[in-house]
């Protein structure tokens, strides 16, 4: 598969702890805080004794304006180093904000709310960027304001030592995080498979218990009425009966054996299983019918190509995952990204950056089928059964 635009590694925009959060569910409840922060520094120039540094209160709120408009940006198509000029952006404002209301007017600490945002939901790289802002606007503040050279370098030293402090801390938190939900979404997999083995055990012991005993009698029964039959028509028939039975019992035993190995790792169930582990966060997953052997390998490989492809255009990770692989006349398989709409996906509901994955099925001769749903969109497709 290839990268989608504007990511580096391949991830869409703010599909993941790497990407810029301007997508995705509760973007409000994320930028609410900040902006709050933002909007109460700007109004509090109004305070006695107020400010006549005009210059400066416009430019802090233009790139304040800036910056709020900067998430309505077309993210996808933009490269990924751009996310950076949104806390760059911020920076400035509060650098010019802090010019305008001067030494004491107690807003100079805003300055570290770029870089918390930055920290929380950027890269670590970004936020070393920021941290750097962050001097370089101490700078040019105690520059402005004639202060010695002793407290311009006790500032730098300072404000850097915290902003590094502040970044490590919150990126080394995220880090743990993102491991986290790595081994839950291993100990989801290995749930799954020790309930698989669960369930095989029983109907095993439950086939061996029931069924094969009551084959088995039922040939005893057969058996001891050839002592009474003479006519050599039915005894053909019913030491012919007899043979079948016993080869029932075979083929029951042979399958009870089969049932009470575990699932190899090559299943189809595990294979899927393995594949939504690497998605974060990890995406409920279902299964119905006999999933593990419904397609021969190289089918089996078409398949998680095309949950691979639709799980990256659907950009699933920055939204709530649903995937039902159920396995009767045919496989059938949906994947339903639930959220606030997507780049990919238009205004009626359709999608139209799903051409490769179009192109992609239609190759293999399946139809995808796209359906919008409440607050996100619906994938759906059918394969059929055949021999392994």
């Amino acid at each position: 598969m290839e990268p989608a635009p504007g990511s580096a590694d391949g991830a869409p925009w703010g599909a993941g702890p790497d990407g810029p959060p301007f997508r995705g569910p509760g973007l409000l409840a994320r930028v609410a805080p900040f902006a709050l922060v933002a909007v109460a520094a700007e109004v509090s120039l109004a305070l006695p004794p107020g400010t006549h540094a005009w210059p400066a209160v416009t430019a802090s709120l233009i790139l304040l304006v800036a910056t709020g408009l900067a998430f309505l940006l077309p993210w996808n198509r933009l490269p990924a180093w751009a996310s950076v000029l949104v806390p760059l952006a911020y920076t400035g404002s509060v650098l010019a904000l802090t010019l305008a209301a001067g030494t004491v007017s107690g807003v100079g600490i805003v300055i570290l709310v770029p870089l918390i945002w930055t920290a929380l939901f950027h890269r670590a790289w970004e936020s070393a960027c920021v941290v750097a802002a962050i001097v370089a606007a101490v700078i040019v503040i105690s520059l402005v304001q004639s202060a010695p050279d002793a407290v311009i370098v006790r500032r730098v030293l300072l404000w850097g030592a915290l902003g590094a402090l502040l970044a490590v801390a919150t990126h080394g938190l995220r880090d743990r995080i993102r491991r986290s939900q790595e081994a839950a979404a291993r100990l989801q997999e290995r749930v799954g498979e020790l309930m698989l083995v669960q369930d095989r055990d029983r109907l095993a012991a439950d086939l061996q218990s029931s069924v094969v005993q009551r084959i088995f009698a039922a040939g005893l029964s057969l058996q001891s009425v050839l002592a009474m039959v003479t006519r050599t028509e039915v005894r053909r028939r019913v030491e012919a009966t007899v043979a079948d039975l016993d080869d029932a019992v075979r083929l029951i035993r042979q399958a009870i054996f089969g049932l009470e190995n575990r699932v190899p790792p090559q299943a189809l169930r595990h294979r899927v299983l393995q594949l939504c582990a690497d998605v974060s966060p990890v995406p409920e997953i279902s299964f119905a019918g006999p999933v593990d052997d419904a397609l021969p390998a190289e089918e089996a490989d078409r398949l998680l190509g095309l949950m691979r492809e639709a799980l990256g255009l659907l950009g699933t990770s920055a939204r709530h995952t649903v995937i039902c692989v159920e396995a009767a006349e045919r496989l059938d398989v949906t994947v339903t990204a639930t959220g606030p709409p997507s780049p990919s996906t238009n205004g009626d509901g359709s999608t139209r950056d799903l051409a490769p994955l179009r192109e992609l099925a239609r190759q293999d001769g399946i139809a995808i089928e796209v359906e919008p749903v409440a607050d996100g969109t619906k994938l759906a497709w059918s394969v059929p059964l055949r021999a392994a």
